[in-house]
């Protein structure tokens, strides 16, 4: 008797719960039943059905003002189920701890996923002025020095897929926008070794951060000191701060395998 395929064990009604999940993402927070209908092609009576056995089950929920829904807090609970599995953040941890005892800034590991970076956990530093961690979020990799350093060893085709498309989004005066300078920054941090976010996402903001590899020598992520630019010197920037996050990369690269 022949093997199946897996593909044709898929059970079509999990298959389009799982769809109408995934449709809340990037900025997308709420999505009514017309919308979802359109999205999915599916009509109105399936997506009802759909609806309602994801919110008896905490995974949706219903904004009762606007009649919206949502994602639900089970959603979260798998994500951080997730999270805490993944052996980067169990080696990074007390990493990070550590970083911030030395430096008393706030610190993050990061990984790359398509265009972006998402920052997995983070250890904030105790002053009254700090950088909010974005634990979860989708930042864009072009202008983030967690970003930066990971794609800096791409080739230049691997380096399209991980650039927009179309035109360069400005987020400050210093984001940089054009394509060929930005590759001559992303060859320079490759040599270097670590990357620097000069207020290129938000103004006031600096960040410097160096790769994570593990075993096969592949950069899985980074490490990054995040804090005003107040804080971050050139002076400080050289003397303190990108020794130690390069020293943290290392150290952490060290536990997963790397030699």
């Amino acid at each position: 008797m022949a093997k199946k395929e897996k593909s044709e064990y898929l059970i079509q009604a999990v298959s389009h719960a799982l769809d109408l999940l995934e449709q809340f993402h990037g900025e997308t927070d709420e999505l009514g039943v017309t919308e979802l209908s359109k999205r999915l092609k599916l009509h109105k009576n399936n997506v009802f059905r759909l609806l309602a056995t994801l919110e008896a089950r905490g995974y949706i929920e219903q904004n009762r003002v606007t009649e919206n829904y949502r994602l639900g807090l089970k959603t979260l609970e798998l994500g951080q189920t997730f999270i805490r599995q993944m052996g980067l953040l169990r080696q990074s941890k007390p990493v990070l701890e550590a970083l911030v005892k030395e430096c008393n800034e706030t610190t993050y590991v990061a990984i790359l996923k398509d265009s972006n970076i998402i920052y997995l956990d983070a250890v904030e530093t105790d002053m009254t002025v700090r950088v909010v961690p974005r634990v979860g979020s989708r930042l864009p990799a072009y202008c983030t020095a967690a970003g930066k350093v990971q794609i800096a060893h791409m080739s230049d085709e691997e380096l399209e897929n991980y650039l927009p498309a179309k035109e360069i989004k400005r987020y400050t005066k210093n984001t940089i926008t054009d394509r060929e300078l930005l590759k001559k920054q992303l060859k320079t941090i490759a040599e270097q070794g670590y990357a620097i976010d000069d207020e290129e996402l938000d103004v006031g903001v600096k960040c410097v951060s160096a790769p994570i590899r593990d075993y096969t020598r592949r950069i899985i992520g980074a490490v990054s000191i995040s804090g005003p630019s107040m804080r971050f010197t050139d002076d400080r920037m050289n003397k303190e701060l990108i020794p130690l996050v390069t020293k943290a990369a290392k150290e952490i690269s060290s536990k997963l395998g790397f030699q």
